[in-house]
């Protein structure tokens, strides 16, 4: 359990995927860059290459990136944030906006 004044510190934006590849030297990370309405885009390494085969069809998707996240370089690339996906018994999905929404936009 963490408390309501721990909650208030997540930071959660809307990001658009605009690069999606897989790392050659790993089999389940994808390195993705994502607007999250920054100036520059976010790399945000992920490990979810064994459900995205095609790391291509990711690109424009609108996703949850949790933004206030330590940074930390995983096999020589940083990763400057983490993505929310859901995830259950033999599935991963992205989770996405019903419309398409301003990159940077908070959720709350």
């Amino acid at each position: 359990m963490i408390s309501f004044d721990e909650f208030k510190k997540v930071e959660i934006k809307i990001g658009t995927i605009l690069m999606a590849e897989k790392i050659p030297e790993a089999d389940r990370l994808i390195k993705l860059s994502i607007d999250v309405g920054e100036e520059t885009p976010r790399v945000i390494i992920s490990g979810i290459a064994e459900y995205y085969l095609e790391p291509a069809i990711l690109i424009g998707k609108q996703v949850p990136v949790l933004v206030n996240l330590t940074p930390r370089t995983i096999l020589g690339h940083e990763s400057q944030g983490m993505v929310l996906y859901a995830v259950g018994d033999g599935f991963l999905t992205t989770l996405s906006p019903e419309n398409k929404i301003p990159s940077g936009t908070k959720i709350q």
